[in-house]
């Protein structure tokens, strides 16, 4: 394996590079996604039942134990609980402009990788293919035959690259599409838990 690696070229590096950065960010994405996970529906209902019983400091003792972008926009809601419908609504959304980021993290880097391994891949190939090209040049000019054999090598060292290029590209997709499903799900569930929350408060 080793040595198709450095038969592929130079280009085979950034592509290794890309590789390691697109591993990283999905084994880090899907840790902090299993970390903040919990059960929206229960922690909301007993956020719910603290504010009808107008315990307040143990319904924000309740969201400042739970750390997850969830509870931090409760958090803020509870925070003007006392007060109109719009500034509640503003509270939690200012949260959010701070939450969202933070489930978002990295997520574009991930997208980069995906989109530009394929086109080093391709980089990579067409390089090569100049190279070979160059190579037979040489031969022509020199008047030594060239065998279909060197064609060939050339050919196959330089198709090395768009291999690895989709190799990487294609689990990264695969990835940053799944990464995207569960964090637009939970930014639901966040929307959903808020403006039940809102509902409530102004009732």
């Amino acid at each position: 394996m080793w040595q198709m690696f450095l038969k592929g070229g130079p280009v085979m590096w950034p592509i290794l590079l890309c590789s390691v950065f697109a591993v990283a960010i999905i084994i880090e994405r899907i840790w902090y996604l299993r970390k903040i996970r919990i059960d929206t529906r229960q922690f909301l209902n007993k956020i719910l039942e603290r504010m009808k019983r107008h315990q307040i400091k143990e319904a924000m003792e309740l969201c400042e134990a739970v750390k997850n972008p969830l509870s931090q926009l409760l958090k803020a809601g509870i925070l003007k609980y006392d007060r109109g419908r719009q500034q509640i609504k503003e509270a939690i959304e200012d949260a959010a402009l701070y939450e969202e980021p933070r489930l978002e993290k990295n997520m574009t880097a991930l997208a980069t990788i995906a989109h530009i391994s394929p086109l080093l891949g391709l980089l990579g190939t067409v390089l090569g293919m100049v190279r070979s090209f160059q190579i037979i040049q040489a031969k022509t000019t020199a008047l030594v035959p060239v065998s279909p054999g060197d064609l060939a090598g050339g050919i196959w060292e330089a198709l090395l690259t768009t291999v690895a290029g989709l190799v990487v590209a294609i689990p990264a997709f695969v990835a940053y599409n799944y990464l995207v499903s569960r964090i637009g799900n939970f930014i639901l569930e966040m929307e959903r838990a808020s403006t039940e929350l809102v509902n409530f408060l102004t009732e």
